[in-house]
């Protein structure tokens, strides 16, 4: 069957119930809405439809049940809401992906955005899946070239990585994902906007993407003001997307901008089930939920194509040690730290080099990079180490001879961090070996 008609009204017709049960609203606490009727068909995760006195209709979630009924997570505020609404259930909240969606902003539910008729494809997917097993997977590909000298080299970025910044807000995490989802190539990118502002989600996906960029990719965007399942759904949605290309055999470039909005949006959705906020705030299921979201992404089995993820993590008051940043440094395969410091003194991006870390090291570069790689850094050590007697001016050249390569170092690297590349991560490696022969940090 080829014809997009037909593979569309199948795709229609197979979601469509024999019989619909109705339930009936019971009570409402101003926040959840109490349905009995139901909780024999429903199952949780499903969508929920209740038709107000009025006819207007009101989507939710399920997100409890019981023997005497189930409680339901609505969209909206459940205003005008009485008792005895009539409630159905609209099934498990499926998508149904095609290539045809490429250059489209879609919902969390696989509604369009953009104001055009969405094809949904012949195959329906719940958005929930297992990471592929760890023993049928492919190793990590070759070095992406990422457009900026620093990441091309001291922090390599490798096809199937799976790579996190962290940032405090306005350290310039969004502008530095921008920029390498403009210069990291890929079959098909996935962009998940998680909670942000309609303003940002507009600025992406016409200013950032633009019509160029936007043919080959997919955003999904839940903006801060939609309910917390939505927001949930949005990362989930996002990565089921990316499996169904990966699964093609094509490299997918995914980003999800903000985890920690996940985190947050998972934690208002537990806690309204009565999850206890054991972890600073956080209930006890939030690390299995970001674990599982993380290792979904990476190297596909053999045969199949990979998903390299690019995941934001906003850090409240530049703390590493938060909940959100601490349980996803663990599980990913790099982390980028911004320094607030750095960014204030005009540095972009303002990437903290000894905090920072690619785990694609030292398989992603040779011997010749690994030896320019760690005499950087050795250098970064070694002022970092005595910054503070430098800019207090009580250190005086030539008592260290290590400290003046490290200090003549210092001023050179800051503009190799912010340099840009022409062609690749060749170019990006000589770049650094010219700044070590400047401060004599190695011969010619």
């Amino acid at each position: 069957m080829h014809n997009p008609s037909l593979i569309q009204l199948k795709s229609k017709v197979s979601d469509i119930d024999r019989a619909r049960a109705v339930g009936r609203v019971v009570s409402t606490d101003g926040h959840t809405i109490c349905v009995s009727g139901l909780e024999d068909e429903a199952r949780l995760g499903d969508r929920l439809r209740l038709l107000r006195n009025d006819g207007s209709i009101l989507m939710g979630d399920v997100l409890c049940l019981s023997g005497d009924g189930l409680t339901m997570l609505p969209d909206a505020l459940p205003q005008r809401i009485a008792l005895a609404d009539r409630v159905m259930l609209s099934g498990r909240p499926l998508i149904h992906p095609d290539p045809s969606w490429l250059g489209r902003i879609i919902d969390p539910y696989g509604t369009p955005l953009d104001g055009k008729p969405l094809v949904p494809g012949p195959v329906a997917l719940e958005i929930e899946n297992e990471p592929p097993p760890a023993v049928s997977r492919k190793s990590l590909g070759e070095r992406l070239d990422t457009g900026f000298h620093l990441f091309n080299t001291m922090l390599p970025i490798t096809r199937g990585q799976r790579v996190g910044i962290f940032a405090g807000s306005g350290v310039g995490k969004s502008t530095l994902l921008s920029d390498l989802m403009q210069s990291i190539e890929a079959d098909v990118v996935i962009l998940a906007l998680v909670g942000e502002r309609g303003r940002e989600i507009n600025n992406f996906t016409q200013k950032v993407l633009g019509q160029s960029g936007l043919k080959h990719a997919i955003v999904v965007a839940a903006s801060a003001d939609t309910s917390p399942n939505a927001r949930v759904r949005c990362s989930m949605t996002a990565m089921r997307l990316a499996e169904f290309f990966r699964d093609a055999g094509q490299h997918v470039l995914l980003f999800i901008d903000s985890i920690t909005r996940f985190a947050e949006a998972h934690r208002e959705a537990a806690i309204s089930a009565g999850a206890f906020p054991s972890l600073r705030g956080f209930p006890p299921s939030t690390p299995a939920q970001i674990t599982k979201l993380a290792e979904r992404a990476g190297p596909g089995r053999f045969g199949t194509g990979d998903i390299t993820g690019i995941f934001s993590v906003l850090v409240a008051a530049s703390d590493m040690n938060e909940p959100v940043a601490d349980m996803l440094r663990g599980v990913l395969d790099g982390h980028v730290i911004l320094d607030r410091r750095l960014a204030e003194r005009g540095q972009f991006p303002a990437v903290s080099i000894l905090q920072s870390v690619s785990r694609s090291l030292p398989e992603a570069a040779n011997a010749v990079e690994n030896d320019l790689i760690a005499r950087a850094r050795r250098l970064v050590s070694k002022y970092q180490d005595s910054s503070a007697l430098v800019d207090a001016g009580l250190y005086t050249s030539g008592t260290d001879p290590e400290l003046d390569k490290a200090i003549a170092f210092d001023r050179i690297f800051s503009e190799f961090c912010m340099s840009r590349v022409v062609s690749g991560s060749g170019e990006s490696f000589e770049a650094l070996r010219l700044c070590l022969l400047r401060c004599g940090g190695m011969k010619d």
